[in-house]
């Protein structure tokens, strides 16, 4: 009865947001996490908007995975590209001995944002802040990079 309600708009959210390619898998993993938590449902008054705000969520994970991806190509390199060809440091290379360089709280709240993708909520929590502390730590790293980087 839950799928058969509401299938069309979900997998049309779906397809919307995450193109026809993803959308399928985004929609059996709308309906399985719906399933699972269905039984700690409090109030189902508007179950199209709990699968769609479910919906949301898994397209907000396809996008993400979707820049993980491995890219395919003809032929792979023997071995890493090295320093730069004028002999600087490759960029990652130096934007992470920058990074190493922030003050600790800094250096934490850049790794967790871009390395990990928290949230600045979880980022407060394990850094032992608020969340709008986090958020200036992050702001004040990035700073702290440009101005290095730009040196």
């Amino acid at each position: 009865m839950l799928l058969d309600d509401h299938r069309g708009a979900v997998y049309r959210f779906l397809v919307a947001a995450v193109g026809v390619n993803d959308a399928d898998d985004c929609f059996q993993e709308t309906f399985v996490a719906a399933l699972r938590a269905y039984p700690r449902l409090r109030d189902a008054s508007n179950l199209r908007s709990w699968l769609l705000t479910i919906a949301h969520r898994k397209a907000i994970d396809a996008h993400r995975a979707r820049n993980r991806r491995a890219i395919p190509v003809e032929s792979v390199p023997e071995r890493a590209a090295g320093p730069a060809a004028d002999g600087e440091p490759g960029l990652s290379e130096g934007v992470w001995e920058a990074v190493r360089q922030l003050p600790s709280k800094q250096r934490a709240s850049i790794l967790h944002r871009y390395v990990n993708d928290l949230p600045y909520a979880d980022i407060g929590r394990i850094v032992g802040c608020s969340e709008a502390a986090a958020r200036q730590n992050v702001r004040a790293g990035l700073a702290s990079l440009r101005g290095a980087w730009e040196q």
